[in-house]
């Protein structure tokens, strides 16, 4: 694993993580990965590529496209696995 330093936190900062581990009942080590890792998976949600997004949006400006919709078809009966 890689370590992290950082430096010129400002001190009312650090007092906030202090005081927010605290409540989770964590180190202030755990709580700032905790915290790097949320931000960083809301950032991928966001950024995450969405293949039907991305081809509805290469393709509106050339219109869309009217289908009828599918007749219904009747269900039939589930099969038998009986001899």
């Amino acid at each position: 694993m890689a370590t992290l330093t950082i430096r010129n936190v400002d001190t009312a900062v650090k007092e906030r993580l202090r005081i927010r581990a605290a409540r989770h009942g964590q180190s202030m080590e755990a709580e700032l990965r905790s915290i790097v890792n949320q931000a960083l998976a809301l950032d991928e949600e966001r950024t995450a590529p969405n293949l039907a997004e991305a081809i509805r949006r290469r393709f509106a400006p050339l219109g869309g496209v009217d289908l009828e919709p599918h007749p219904p078809v009747p269900i039939g009966d589930p099969p038998s696995f009986d001899r």
